[in-house]
This record gives C-alpha cells, sequence and structure tokens, in this order.
C-alpha cells in the first residue's frame, strides 16, 4: 500500500475540497452530493485509464530514478491541471475567441454553456486523439523485436511485415475514413486535427530518438561523461525526456474523453477537475506499482491487452466524431482485453512453471 499512500492522502484532501465547495453551493445536500459525485467521478478515471497504467508502466519500467520522481511530480501536474482542467479551457477559448480568464468564468457560472462549447469540439479532439493512439497501437503491434506473441503465429507475421511507414499509413487512411463522416462544414477541422495527431506522434518519436543517438559512450551508470555531461544530461540523452513527452500526449488523449464522459454526470466544473484529478493520482501511483513489483514481467501478457485495449479506445474515438458511443462501453472494453490478458499470463506463467 505504500504506493498509494499519496494518492489516499491527495484524495482525502481533494474530497474535503468537493465537499467544502458543495456546501458552500448548496448546504448540507450540496455537501453529500459533491462528494458523491467526486468519488464517482474518480473511480471512472481510473477504469477508463487502467489501460494507460499498464502502457506507461512499461515505458517508465527502462528509466532511472530521477525520471520516475519527475513523472510523478511536474507529470502528476500536467496531467491534473494542464490535461483535466486548462486543456478543456484552452479549446473552448480557440472555439469562442474568448480568454482564458473569460471562459473560466462562463464555466463557474454558465456551465451548461461551457458543456455546450467543449462538447462542439469533441470531433476535432477525437480525431486528434485516436489518431495518436491508433499509431500507439499500431506500432506496438508491427514491433518485430519482440519474442512473446499473445495472438501466436499471427501477431508474429504481422510484426514481421508491419513498419512505422505502414502504421503511419493505415492511420492517414483512418483519418480519412473519419473525414468522411463527419459534414462538409467539419471536415476541414478534424482532417487537420488528425493529421496533427500523426505528426505529434511522429514528431516525440524523432526527438526521443535525437536524443538516444547522443548518448555518452560511458554506460548507464556513469554519473559523468568525457566531454563533463552529468547524469541529468545523460538520462536526458537517452531518450526519456521523448518518452516524458510522449506519456503526457498519451495521457492527453485518454483524458479528454474521461472530461467529456464526466459532464454526463455534472457541469460542475471544480468538481469535475477534482473527480479527474483524485483518478490521475491513482492511474500514477498505479503505474509505479506495476514498475516496482515487475507486474508486467510476471505476468507477460498485460502490455498486449493493454495495447490492444488502446488500439479499440482509436477506433472508438474516431468513430465517436459521428456516432455517440456511451462511456461504459469504452471502459468495459479496456477491462475486457485487461482481464483476458491476465488471464492468459497466469495460464502461461503456470505452463512455463510447470
Amino acid at each position: 500500500m505504500q504506493h498509494f499512500r499519496i494518492s489516499f492522502a491527495v484524495t482525502f484532501i481533494l474530497l474535503a475540497l468537493g465537499g467544502w465547495w458543495g456546501y458552500n453551493h448548496g448546504g448540507m445536500a450540496g455537501l453529500a452530493q459533491a462528494l458523491w459525485i467526486t468519488a464517482v467521478l474518480g473511480i471512472m478515471e481510473v477504469s477508463l485509464s487502467f489501460d494507460n497504467a499498464v502502457v506507461n508502466a512499461s515505458v517508465l519500467k527502462h528509466w532511472n530514478a530521477f525520471w520516475r520522481k519527475l513523472f510523478l511530480t511536474v507529470g502528476i501536474l500536467v496531467a491534473v491541471f494542464g490535461m483535466r482542467l486548462v486543456f478543456p479551457l484552452l479549446i473552448v477559448s480557440m472555439a469562442t475567441g474568448l480568454g482564458l480568464m473569460e471562459v473560466w468564468h462562463m464555466a463557474l457560472n454558465t456551465p451548461q454553456e461551457y458543456s455546450r462549447y467543449l462538447t462542439g469540439a469533441h470531433a476535432e479532439v477525437a480525431a486528434f486523439g485516436g489518431a495518436f493512439l491508433l499509431l500507439v497501437f499500431l506500432n506496438f503491434l508491427f514491433d518485430d523485436r519482440k519474442q512473446l506473441h499473445w495472438l501466436g503465429w499471427i501477431e508474429e507475421s504481422i510484426g514481421k511485415h508491419g513498419t512505422e511507414s505502414l502504421a503511419v499509413l493505415l492511420t492517414l487512411a483512418a483519418v480519412f475514413g473519419c473525414v468522411s463522416l463527419v459534414g462538409a462544414d467539419e471536415q476541414y477541422k478534424v482532417l487537420t486535427a488528425g493529421v496533427v495527431g500523426v505528426i505529434v506522434y511522429l514528431a516525440v518519436g524523432w526527438i526521443s530518438g535525437l536524443l538516444e543517438e547522443k548518448e555518452p559512450a560511458g554506460g548507464d551508470d556513469d554519473d559523468t561523461t568525457e566531454a563533463g555531461v552529468g547524469p541529468v544530461a545523460a538520462t536526458i540523452a537517452k531518450g526519456s525526456f521523448g518518452g516524458f513527452l510522449y506519456l503526457e500526449v498519451l495521457d492527453a488523449s485518454f483524458s479528454f474523453d474521461g472530461v467529456i464522459g464526466a459532464f454526463a454526470i455534472t457541469t460542475d466544473v471544480v468538481i469535475i477537475m477534482l473527480g479527474l484529478a483524485i483518478g490521475a493520482m491513482f492511474v500514477r501511483s498505479l503505474t509505479v506499482f506495476l514498475v516496482h513489483k515487475g507486474t508486467l514481467d510476471e505476468y507477460v501478457y498485460l502490455e498486449h491487452g493493454a495495447h490492444y485495449a488502446i488500439g479499440i479506445l482509436a477506433l472508438i474515438m474516431l468513430a465517436s466524431v459521428k456516432y455517440h458511443i456511451p462511456e461504459w462501453i469504452t471502459g468495459l472494453s479496456g477491462v475486457a482485453f485487461i482481464g483476458v490478458s491476465l488471464w492468459s499470463s497466469i495460464r502461461h506463467k503456470r505452463q512455463h512453471n510447470a
């Protein structure tokens, strides 16, 4: 439980803030309602982002203590306040031409109007997030360096013949298919958002690869290099900075869907931020728990299940530009893949031990 101590402490503080906010706006009834909705949103965020935690752990397990701490400090601030508060405000600001403070006042005073503008931008955000997540899934599927294949020879054959270029080609084709689903007035916006999602993924990969090329020859354990580079610079040179950007964009792709879904429960932007912040904290703690316990090494197909869940989520997001897909379907599809992959991992472990 030590990995979750900070999350429980933050949960207590955020629930107290939520209760105080509810009490000021509705007395004891408002307090009880605020506590309940904040808790529900936190649980919803964890259920929707469990596959995100597994993928985060698959990246984070290669990092040293410095970058892990950065992920839990700066990363959580970006995840909570950046992606779940400022990012939606920026979207509404761009849609309306208003300043951030004006949009913030709109969210507090006329939340229905704020929700309408935010929901109105769903198609563009879904195209961006869907394209990015689809590339995450396809590049995992096309990785011919994987030693284990959850789907056996089918996955192995796909990995041998797939390339990053094919992943980009298929993603762009999916974006164009997504464009055909919307009206003429939205097609340019959706196309631009989808292409930007592809560009961001490739840019993050390029930055990470560029930094890896500059890795000093002294080895991972050296505190300094011949050129006098310190341990922080050496760590960045390993590509962890690129990985940090990758995880933050990945989190952004997950988080906005949760923000939109939260408005189906409440229009109070403060309660939404507090509830999703609780969920984000537990996702971060779960990520570190998976790394420290070596869970991905013990249950070898969990990473596969998480990536397949991301692939399904990407297709759902792309389809959602036209069709409304309930959040429970999104959440259950991810849980189903994680559950089946866990069961497969247990079977594999028993067979290996035997």
